[in-house]
Formats: structure tokens, C-alpha cells, sequence
């Protein structure tokens, strides 16, 4: 029964591993700590592998728990009483955790603070609307992050984050703040604005 304890362990383990990447930033957040947010970034190219690890190894140790056991001709009564870690209800309990860590990407958002921009600008011409390209998001968890620092900054009108794109568009009103004050608090997530080009 200690194989059943090592997949179990691998199982959790895979999971947790191929949801760091996301989840950090939300730590991070929670910490207040962003700077470490992007620490596990260089986990991202590596999940899809570790979510093919965790599911063949719970899978196989779902397979081990409801394959037929073999009958032993013996006379003798055996009356073992399962310990609860290896019971097909702890495995459900590990096989429900591994799903929220592999999804967590999906629900990262409500961890994140709602963003409220309102910032009053009073003339359109004050407006500045620059693109910033950004190193090391990985995820909408990594959008969140950098999106609730941004908007920190006042003046601040509206802001578009994208890790899927590697970039952030921000609307601003540059009596307020500036590129390089924008450009910081990027920095200060973690991830690494590279250049910046007005729109």
C-alpha cells in the first residue's frame, strides 16, 4: 500500500507543479510581495506535460483501487481495516484537489481585486494612450496582477492586459503620471516591461 501512498503523493504533487506558475501571483498578491509574482513563470512550457503526468497518475492509481483483487484460497479470516489514506474516499479527495490545482488558471480572477479606474480626466488632449510589451506572463493570473498594479497609478483611465500577446495598453492622463511611473509598477510585479510605444 505505500505504491498507493506514492501516487497519491505524485498525483498532488504534479498538480500543485503545473499550477504554480498561476498561482504565485496570486500569493504574491495576498503577500504583498508582487515582485516574486513571476518567480515559476519558467514553469508554463512544462505544463501541459505535468497535467499529462498528473492524470496518468491518478488515473492509474484510480485503476489500481477498483481493479478486481485476486482470491487467496486460505481458511484463514482476513479482516484488515483500511487505513483512511488508503481509502477510495481519500483518492476522490486528492482526484478532487488536483482538479481545482489544474484548473485554477480558469478561476484565478476572483482572487484579484475588483479594478475601479476613476480617475477624473478633465480634458481629452491630457490623454496618452501607450502600449507596453511585457516579459514573463504566463497566464490571466499574470494579467490580473499586472492589471491591479497599474491601476494603482492615479490617472489611470482605462487598462488591457494581455499575456497571450506579451503586452499591456494603457489609457492615461499624463498630468496624472507618466510612462516611466507605469513602466515601474509593471517592473514591480515581476515581469519585465521591454519597450513602450505610444499610440
Amino acid at each position: 500500500m505505500k505504491t498507493d501512498k506514492k501516487l497519491i503523493g505524485t498525483g498532488l504533487l504534479t498538480a500543485f507543479a503545473a499550477s504554480l506558475c498561476c498561482i504565485t501571483p496570486v500569493l504574491a498578491l495576498i503577500a504583498g510581495t508582487s515582485g516574486l509574482a513571476s518567480t515559476f513563470s519558467w514553469v508554463e512550457p512544462f505544463r501541459p506535460y505535468l497535467i499529462g503526468l498528473t492524470i496518468f497518475v491518478l488515473g492509474f492509481a484510480w485503476y489500481q483501487k477498483l481493479k478486481p483483487k485476486k482470491q487467496i484460497d486460505c481458511k484463514c479470516e482476513i479482516d484488515e481495516k483500511q487505513n483512511f489514506m488508503q481509502t477510495k474516499s481519500f483518492l476522490g479527495i486528492v482526484s478532487v484537489i488536483a482538479i481545482l490545482l489544474l484548473s485554477f488558471p480558469i478561476y484565478a480572477s476572483v482572487f484579484f481585486p475588483k479594478v475601479n479606474n476613476s480617475s477624473i480626466i478633465t480634458q481629452e488632449y491630457k490623454t496618452q494612450k501607450v502600449e507596453f510589451t511585457i516579459k514573463g506572463m504566463t497566464c490571466s493570473s499574470c494579467e490580473h496582477h499586472v492589471k491591479t498594479e497599474i491601476s494603482k497609478l492615479k490617472g489611470i483611465a482605462e487598462v488591457l492586459v494581455s499575456y497571450e500577446n506579451g503586452n499591456a495598453i494603457v489609457k492615461f492622463d499624463n498630468k496624472q503620471t507618466s510612462i516611466t511611473e507605469i513602466e515601474k509598477a509593471i517592473n514591480s510585479t515581476g515581469y519585465k516591461s521591454l519597450k513602450s510605444k505610444i499610440k
